[in-house]
């Protein structure tokens, strides 16, 4: 509970535990066995932040704490803890400005980020990418961003890798060598990503992240509710959500230094499920945003089972520290149970290694830093009650939480013009080319084919009229020859008859001249 200006977060032998809001962004610790009361804690911690004007962002796993929406209910127990706490003048029953989101959009406000926004190098990792792999997914960006094509969502960067695959000789004096081996293992990679969801979370509207940071019309702040239930059963996509949101709250937010609250808070729930077979980049980058992200105002708060469960290097910059009870069987148990006693600020009036697992429901040891910064010492701590309702939210409360947040423009995906598109036209153009560049080159055949048969049809008239012009030219022959032999033998035949005609005058002559030669001599 929220009240002068600090966290009212129980009590402890008659005293209130309470928290500094300028130390809230020193990063915390919920943790405790199943069904010890870290919910409750979470959920009250929300509140008191809530309250206090900080917006707050909570991954819902389980899918119990969406009554944030809806007051508590009234009841014995209730009562008593309300005058337990010494709080009944300032308790109320009251609901909390929430506004839901899903991945999936389905029990939420959608969110989206683009492809572009998780760049390659993140995408990379994620998908488990090779080096060689990861050197031609930047490729593939870097040719993307250098033609224009924008890439938002899973089917523009198929799109991307299926044209760089078909044009890779073309760039490879540009860019280097782009192997298609290469580019079919980085769209294998894609699918466990596509088949878990991706083609919901990767398009637009991208989100804001200053969307988290809003407060009520009240004052308070917002409370950021992200359903889980579905997203963490697909590893895959969690672990793209989660290196997504940790780089944007790195990069986008400026540094702010030391606040007298923080500018927002998160809570992870069942944070176990954040480190058990995380990729190793999604490790590296929490523990990044922990150690860094405090100065930009920032609060995180890990609740989980064990602090076992949280690696040693984000461990120690949680400073913040509540612990629930452990439950310890085994002798790897008793241990852990001995090193999270002995991780808080010891308490002479009791042994923090045999509290912890005698602490009952709604009890934890509590440590928290005063307003030096230095650790208290751990206190048995009653946790006090939350405000809100402690079960599910109903379906009605739900929707008209999602309504009322001024959120919905989220909730319509918008498939604007980027990669795929540009390259489906060109690729229409390309084909609407190619298929004009055939019809051409088909005109050109047929045009060939015409003039070949119209030259092989004018050679045979040709060598037809040659034929014909010599079959007359030896026709005219043959009847000139015929011509010129009737010539020679009508001359021929003159001449013989003038010969006979010569040779008869001339024995006439002669045939006289003897007579009279006769006569004159008888």
């Amino acid at each position: 509970m929220y009240t002068d200006n600090s966290i009212y977060l129980g009590l402890a032998d008659g005293a209130r535990v309470t928290m500094d809001l300028r130390m809230a962004n020193r990063h915390g610790l919920i943790a405790g066995a199943s069904g010890t009361g870290k919910t409750i804690t979470m959920k009250v911690l929300a509140e008191s932040f809530s309250d206090a004007g900080v917006p707050v962002f909570l991954c819902d796993i389980k899918g119990d704490v969406s009554g944030l929406c809806c007051p508590g209910t009234q009841s014995e127990s209730m009562e008593k803890r309300i005058d337990k706490f010494a709080i009944r003048d300032q308790f109320a029953y009251k609901p909390y400005p929430v506004s839901f989101w899903d991945v999936y959009g389905e029990n939420g406000h959608s969110v989206r980020v683009t492809v572009s926004d998780l760049g390659p190098e993140l995408l990379a990792r994620v998908l488990g990418l090779t080096v060689a792999q990861e050197g031609v997914l930047n490729i593939v960006f870097r040719i993307a961003d250098d033609n224009g094509l924008q890439l938002i969502d899973l089917k523009d960067l198929r799109a991307m890798l299926t044209y760089v695959g078909e044009h890779r000789t073309e760039y490879l004096t540009t860019y280097g060598n782009i192997a298609s081996a290469t580019l079919g293992g980085i769209v294998r990679a894609l699918l466990p990503l596509e088949m878990q969801g991706g083609d919901l979370f990767f398009g637009e509207p991208a989100l804001d992240i200053h969307d988290w940071m809003r407060t009520a019309s009240d004052g308070r702040g917002m409370i950021n509710l992200l359903d889980c239930v579905k997203l963490v059963q697909n590893p895959t996509l969690y672990a793209t959500f989660l290196l997504w949101m940790m780089s944007e709250l790195f990069e986008e937010l400026p540094e702010a230094g030391d606040l007298d609250k923080p500018k927002l808070v998160f809570f992870f729930d069942e944070a176990h499920l954040l480190f058990s077979d995380a990729p190793k980049v999604l490790v590296q980058k929490i523990e990044q945003v922990v150690k860094l992200v405090r100065s930009k105002g920032v609060g995180i708060y890990f609740v989980t089972q064990s602090p076992s469960d949280i690696p040693e290097s984000v461990l120690a910059q949680l400073s913040n520290r509540v612990q629930h009870a452990l439950r310890a069987y085994t002798p790897a148990e008793q241990k852990a149970a001995r090193v999270a006693a002995q991780s808080m600020r010891a308490n002479p009036a009791f042994k923090a290694e045999d509290v912890i697992m005698e602490l009952g429901v709604g009890h934890a040891l509590v440590s928290l830093l005063d307003a030096d910064g230095v650790p208290g010492i751990v206190q048995n701590t009653a946790i006090i009650c939350p405000q809100s309702l402690m079960a599910p939210a109903d379906p009605v409360m739900r929707a008209s939480a999602l309504q009322s947040d001024g959120m919905a423009k989220y909730d319509t995906a918008v498939d604007n013009v980027s990669a795929y598109e540009m390259l489906e036209e060109q690729r229409a153009e390309d084909a609407e080319k190619a298929k004009l560049a055939a019809e051409r080159e088909q005109l050109e055949k047929e045009r060939a084919a015409f003039e070949a048969q119209k030259a092989k049809e004018e050679e045979k008239a040709r060598k037809k009229q040659e034929k014909e012009e010599e079959a007359l030219r030896k026709k005219i022959e043959k009847q000139m020859e015929r011509e010129e032999a009737q010539r020679q033998k009508a001359a021929e035949r003159r001449k013989a008859q003038i010969e006979r005609q010569l040779i008869n005058t001339g024995a006439q002559v002669l045939k006289r001249g003897l007579l009279n030669t006769l006569k004159r001599k008888w």
